[in-house]
């Protein structure tokens, strides 16, 4: 495995990864969730996707063919958390619980908000066109984004308000759950059915 250090690599990996992981955009899910679980741990909602997306780029394939499983299949289940959690942003219901609320820092947080299925599939895909390198560096550098966004919740949540996190929170649910049908729409494979409908 050659390690080469290319800046301009270094760049374009950080970019699409930023742009996949779209922390900014998920900031009104995390408040969500902050307010549920009471407290997020930043640093180790951060740690804990940093180990993920690390795992997932030199084991991912080889983990997912061990279960025989296809990156499909790991996207459309992540497709289903997602789902649920617009769902709970749009109609201000609650259907995740959990009796250690200190673990939403991990499930939902880190995995799949974080380090999610579009982010998993990513790397398994840029992997193949740049340098092993350049992809830990733009992981590291994205994962400093994520725990300083996470670690400034409470001035961002003083910055929106309450309306304003309210408001934020029913746009984002239903563009949250346009992502997950889209994610599930375009892995599903209905070629085994019979349905007669399609």
């Amino acid at each position: 495995m050659e390690l080469k250090f290319d800046l301009v690599e270094i760049l374009k990996v950080s970019m699409v990864l930023f742009a996949v992981i779209d922390i900014i955009g998920s900031i009104p899910v995390i408040l969500s969730l902050k307010q549920k679980a009471g407290e997020i741990n930043a640093l180790k909602a951060s740690w804990v996707s940093m180990l993920i997306m690390l795992l997932f780029l030199f084991l991912g394939n080889s983990i997912l063919d061990l279960l025989g499983v296809r990156v499909k299949d790991f996207a459309v289940a992540g497709s289903f958390v997602l789902f649920f959690i617009s769902l709970e942003m749009i109609l201000g219901i609650k259907i995740y619980r959990d009796e250690v609320p200190a673990t939403a820092s991990v499930v939902p947080l880190a995995f799949p908000l974080i380090a999610g299925t579009g982010t998993l599939t990513t790397l398994l895909s840029i992997r193949v066109e740049y340098n092993v390198l350049s992809i830990i560096i733009g992981i590291i550098l994205n994962v400093v984004v994520v725990y300083i966004v996470l670690r400034n919740l409470n001035r961002l949540e003083k910055l929106f308000g309450i309306g304003g996190i309210a408001i934020i929170k029913k746009v984002f649910g239903i563009i949250l759950l346009a992502m997950a049908i889209k994610l599930f729409r375009t892995n599903i494979d209905l070629s085994g059915t019979h349905l007669g409908l399609l």
